[in-house]
């Protein structure tokens, strides 16, 4: 299988383990990830507030970009990502005189016809359960996980088209079909504050808190993400939340790349896991997963 691979900016970044995993999960799938060459940011949150002709520009760009690759499958990991390239060709195919415009822009024609996929969708629909299970060399027995989805990957609906939005069983799925527990919760897709990170700090730790506290509450050994802003929102803002609570906090949050990876029995620092904040090595190797 080829593919068009969107790394987008956090992964290149603060996101570099989700990267690293996901490039070692796809070769192990046989999945070939084909990088992009040129590609430019999504135009998320700040030019898709601004400016529409920079947001789709910027999207668009990286589409014809794809071209040259001459691949029809797109997977972006970053659900911001995959959701702002979505939604733009969704405005090009619905409105011939934008898409005019934005070709003008970027000097370039745009092919609207790809299909873009988040890298979760894209296993969803390419990796049987079956070839999962074959590539087992670790199974996860013993690990009590909660799947946490987000709001970016499976919402709003009309663009994202993957998955129920408010109650989404891919990642139960997948995570099931790797030997872990999944334990069920009300939470799977609500907002962990990614977007407030800055402007409101506080109101972030209130919305994360309940998702820490809950998890907890369930008895999870780790929270499993499929995005990198809330694998940092809810990583890094534990000890705040024990500030405003009272309490002390120190649950993993892992890439669900992560734990495929160690279920194929790749090594914890192929697959990043030693950078996290709150360290999750202790627990997996309690777990006899490391």
């Amino acid at each position: 299988m080829k593919v068009s691979y969107y790394p987008g900016c956090s992964l290149e970044g603060t996101a570099k383990s989700y990267d690293l995993s996901a490039r070692a999960v796809c070769g192990e799938l046989g999945i070939a990830l084909h990088e992009i060459p040129e590609w430019s940011c999504c135009g998320s949150s700040p030019a898709l507030k601004m400016n529409r002709l920079l947001s789709v520009a910027l999207s668009a760009h990286t589409m014809a970009q794809v071209a040259k690759q001459q691949l029809e499958d797109v997977v972006a990991p970053c659900p911001f990502c995959f959701r702002r390239l979505r939604g733009a060709q969704d405005e090009l195919t619905r409105d011939p005189a934008l898409k005019e415009q934005v070709e003008r822009t970027i000097g370039q024609p745009i092919h609207v016809g790809l299909r873009i996929s988040s890298l979760l969708e894209y296993m969803r629909d390419h990796v049987p359960v079956e070839t999962l299970q074959e590539k087992l060399a670790r199974p996860l027995k013993g690990l009590k996980v909660i799947p946490f989805y987000g709001c970016y990957l499976v919402k709003p609906p009309r663009v994202t088209r993957f998955d129920d939005p408010e109650n989404p069983t891919s990642l139960d799925e997948l995570l099931s079909a790797l030997g872990a527990e999944v334990l069920d919760w009300d939470f799977k897709a609500e907002c962990c504050g990614a977007g407030l990170a800055l402007a409101k700090t506080e109101k972030v730790c209130e919305l994360s808190g309940r998702l820490i506290r809950e998890a907890e509450y369930r008895g999870a050994d780790a929270i499993v993400v499929a995005c990198q802003l809330c694998q940092a929102n809810l990583d890094m803002r534990q000890g705040d939340i024990g500030l405003l609570d009272g309490s002390h906090h120190e649950m993993p949050i892992l890439y669900f790349t992560q734990l495929m990876g160690l279920s194929f029995g790749r090594q914890p620092t192929e697959l990043g896991l030693h950078t996290h904040l709150v360290d999750p090595l202790a627990m997996l190797a309690n777990k006899g997963l490391i």
